[in-house]
């Protein structure tokens, strides 16, 4: 599984949200629906300074499906995200709405 460097996510959000993003650590999130894995990396969290609503913030990105590039995501821990695992669903659940 390849993963990005920790400065790129950094660089994602801080552009998508503001602030200043400060690496905290990154932690293995595997996300399983139905027994089936739906997601699984690496989400780095980073504390976030000049942000009006957060104080932290959760990044990673995943392959684009037939293609070699990546997309990158970049989630506020605003509740009820408060958790690397909460921004992962939050994602998956969004990227769904908009599929319909």
């Amino acid at each position: 599984m390849v993963e990005v460097d920790d400065r790129q996510l950094k660089e994602v959000v801080e552009t998508q949200h503001g602030g200043t993003a400060t690496l905290v650590q990154a932690v293995p999130v595997k996300e399983t629906f139905e027994s089936q894995t739906v997601w699984e990396g690496i989400v780095h969290v980073f504390d976030l300074y000049g942000h009006p609503k957060a104080t932290r913030a959760y990044a990673w990105s995943s392959p684009i499906e037939g293609s070699d590039k990546r997309r990158f995501f970049a989630v506020l821990h605003i509740p009820p995200i408060v958790s690397p695992i909460d921004a992962v669903r939050a994602a998956i659940v969004a990227e769904h709405r908009a599929e319909k």
